[in-house]
């Protein structure tokens, strides 16, 4: 593929002020944005693994939320008396990424919503971070007589959902005004890259928390590995987890927690003991021989590849400072690798749950 000669794209407010904090030189493992164009992108029959497979921490729901801020014509939350910040799009494209991703996950659980060992008579339930909603929806359904709380910074979920369940707008990095010893269980999914102190936000979750309830994180790596050396240093795949690492120390929100262990720690400065870990080395992609772990693959490549650009455009360009057109150019490339079997690439899944104590 030939070096686009197209003008970059002009920069938001909001990538302008980010860019300037970028570094005069990124270090020596992250390869320049303009390295992409210039890498041959041949068409092949690629042995390809996807194809035709399937004032207070609550705000008031006022105009201001849904004043979304648009990057390169997608939509991300409002800004708006909130210090709060996420890196995808809250568009129904991403929604329907974030669903299938959700179905994969289900999937790696055999079927469960959790690890913890709730009991069925439980009563008050907080999903924080809920996105779309699916978890929230499809818990409150297995657990009717639950009260349940999906809360998240954008007003995105839908209005058709069961009668035990109410969505909040919520920014769970503030200050909670939740009543003490109130919840029986606390979920939390895909926060990486969006909290930068974790353990202020466990402390949260176990004030909230009723003596002998539960609280449980779940979450993954950014960071594709492969156990036999498929995965080529340097390759789109090896460059995707080091440009998140990086971004995360710019953006003062770490994004691999499972692999830096960010997330257990917190658990116990908490004050949660015994805290219970689970991890999983989810495949991406068709190639395991074992039938349950290739559609574990199918769906975790599908809820990447379905929207690709959305899982990185912000972080690319208004951390990292590249321009849409080598974003662009990087995807293709990614997109390539992804799709081929013969990487065996996989990233890890981290479930943490823990009891306080009565």
């Amino acid at each position: 593929m030939s070096n686009p000669t197209s003008p970059k794209s002009p920069k938001s407010p909001e990538e302008a002020s980010l860019a300037a904090a970028a570094p005069a030189a990124m270090p020596a493992h992250i390869l320049p944005a303009d390295h992409w164009a210039q890498q041959p992108l041949e068409n092949d029959d690629g042995d390809s693994s996807y194809g035709d497979d399937a004032a207070s921490s609550t705000a008031s729901l006022s105009a201001s939320i849904f004043e979304y801020r648009t990057l390169h014509g997608r939509t991300y939350h409002s800004d708006k008396n909130t210090d709060a910040q996420y890196w995808t799009p809250n568009d129904e494209h991403m929604a329907e990424a974030g669903d299938i991703i959700h179905h994969a996950i289900t999937l790696a659980l055999d079927g469960a919503l959790f690890k913890a060992p709730l009991k069925d008579d439980i009563q008050r339930v907080l999903d924080v971070g809920t996105g779309s909603g699916i978890w929230a929806i499809d818990f409150a359904d297995q657990f009717p007589t639950a009260e349940v709380i999906g809360t998240d910074i954008s007003p995105s979920q839908p209005t058709w959902v069961p009668p035990n369940l109410k969505f909040e707008i919520d920014d769970a990095t503030q200050e909670w005004t939740y009543p003490e010893n109130h919840f029986d269980y606390i979920h939390m999914r895909y926060l990486f890259g969006s909290i930068a102190d974790w353990p202020k936000l466990l402390k949260q979750t176990y004030r909230a928390c009723k003596p002998g309830g539960w609280v449980e994180s779940f979450e993954a790596s950014c960071v594709y590995k492969s156990d036999d050396g498929s995965l080529k240093e340097g390759s789109p795949m090896d460059q995707w987890g080091k440009v998140f690492v990086e971004a995360g120390n710019k953006f003062g929100r770490p994004f691999d927690v499972v692999g830096d262990g960010v997330v257990k720690a917190a658990y116990e400065e908490a004050g949660f003991k015994d805290a219970q870990v689970w991890t999983f080395k989810c495949p991406i992609g068709g190639w395991p021989a074992d039938g349950h772990l290739r559609e574990i693959g199918h769906f975790a490549l599908m809820g990447i590849d379905v929207d690709l650009e959305g899982w990185i455009l912000f972080i690319w360009t208004a951390v990292m400072g590249w321009s849409k057109e080598e974003v662009t150019v990087y995807v293709a490339h990614l997109r390539k690798q992804l799709r081929d079997r013969r990487v065996h690439g996989y990233v890890e899944f981290q479930a943490i749950w823990a009891q306080k104590p009565e």
